[in-house]
């Protein structure tokens, strides 16, 4: 009997202490999407990430063309001189991959033109958050957009609009 009356109490205590904590949504593409300065620092990314693109393709282009032409030439050449034009091709696939790498690679100039972009937006919706949970008393904020765990979630806990408001825009 006291074995059971043990484990209703602790049941129920923590049935309370759950239900004490406060927990709020924010959705992340919502709120990214009205805040101008967002919009532009994406923009200015999908600009350089084509331009850098076109760069990689051009030279990719180039050994495409430089080794067709090799194999149309290839019975006319020497020894020496296909291995001329093969070291050639090589050095042209070579600085394509290298760039292609030095653009896009995990420690790459996007990576890094992003962070730079991106970093002071987000580091900003993220003091917005922490002063609004701070004050309201939240034990927790959830990514609406990113939580896939969520699977309902009542438009009462979402705290979107207070945070562009904290940010000063309008929702």
């Amino acid at each position: 009997m006291k074995k059971l009356f043990f484990t209703l109490a602790m049941a129920f205590g923590a049935v309370l202490f759950v239900n004490a904590q406060k927990y709020a949504l924010v959705d992340m593409e919502y709120i990214l999407g009205k805040i101008p300065a967002y919009e532009r620092a994406i923009e200015q990314i999908n600009q350089l990430s084509e331009k850098w693109e076109a760069e990689v393709d051009a030279l990719s282009s180039k050994a495409e063309s430089l080794y067709k032409q090799y194999q149309s030439q290839a019975v006319f050449l020497s020894e020496e001189q296909k291995a001329s034009k093969e070291n050639e091709i090589m050095e042209v696939e070579k600085s394509a991959s290298e760039l292609k790498r030095q653009y896009f690679g995990a420690d790459g100039e996007l990576y890094k033109k992003r962070e730079s972009l991106l970093s002071p937006i987000l580091d900003e919706i993220y003091q917005a958050v922490k002063a609004i949970s701070e004050q309201a008393g939240y034990y927790m904020v959830i990514d609406r957009a990113s939580a896939q765990s969520v699977i309902f979630a009542s438009p009462k806990a979402d705290i979107s609009n207070t945070v562009l408001q904290k940010l000063g825009y309008s929702n």
